[in-house]
């Protein structure tokens, strides 16, 4: 038997996430099953470092997945880029430790949130950048990302309406990065609540907008309100990074 590690990019603009769903094949998990089944032929489950939503893109999405075959890593990564759409593309393949778990064992993620900042469209880039339609203050944000960076629960920076699991989360650090037409917020943290880094987006763009005092893109780490965050940015912007281990 052996264990493979996938590293997976993919743009997310059609897809309804990464998950595999039921009532659709139209999931990133669900399109690399259906080829891992071709090759394979017999059912292969993978499993993905995290879910990304619908609309979500990955450039360093980790998926793993155990199966009966003398095939080498490079084998398998040709068929699946050979047989997979061509917005998903498997970048690497290797083979894991016996025990290795795409999410089990992740430890640190990094995502981007791109901020489009003119006021004419992104026309080349409106799938991956959401537009802001002016200039945010961006020492504003870097000062009101401070606020929340470190360990908290960030319950009140989520969609999630009640959950038994901790919503405890380290967020090692946010960085807001000028790059000419856009503002590019990167986070790394040992793990993301759902919607957690689309609701930090919006919190600290309010912040940059003077919508939000700085002070107060802080509140809900301290009340728990999703009410007290920013709005959640649409799913376009944002992309996972990288997954580390």
């Amino acid at each position: 038997m052996t264990n493979f590690k996938l590293t997976i990019a993919y743009d997310g603009t059609r897809y309804n996430g990464w998950q595999r769903q039921g009532n659709t094949p139209n999931t990133v998990q669900g399109k690399l099953e259906a080829v891992l089944g071709e090759l394979f032929g017999r059912k292969i489950e993978i499993n993905g470092s995290g879910r990304t939503d619908a609309g979500v893109h990955a450039l360093g999405q980790v998926a793993s997945f155990a199966a009966e075959t003398e095939l080498s890593p490079e084998e398998v990564r040709a068929y699946l880029n050979r047989y997979l759409p061509q917005d998903i593309a498997v970048t690497a393949a290797e083979e894991a430790p016996e025990r290795f778990h795409a999410r089990l064992l992740a430890r640190r993620k990094t995502y981007v949130y791109r901020l489009w900042i003119r006021d004419w469209p992104d026309v080349f880039g409106r799938r991956y950048t959401y537009s802001v339609g002016a200039v945010p203050d961006a020492e504003k944000m870097r000062l009101a990302a401070r606020e929340l960076t470190g360990r908290h629960d960030f319950f009140g920076y989520s969609s999630l309406k009640k959950t038994k699991k901790s919503t405890v989360r380290t967020l090692e650090s946010v960085s807001v990065e000028e790059t000419g037409d856009e503002l590019r917020l990167v986070f790394t943290g040992d793990g993301f609540l759902y919607n957690m880094a689309r609701i930090i987006s919006g919190t600290l763009l309010e912040v940059g907008l003077g919508q939000r005092d700085i002070a107060g893109a802080a509140r809900a780490l301290v009340t728990l309100d999703r009410a007290d965050a920013g709005p959640t940015l649409p799913a376009c912007g944002l992309t996972l990074i990288s997954v580390e281990y």
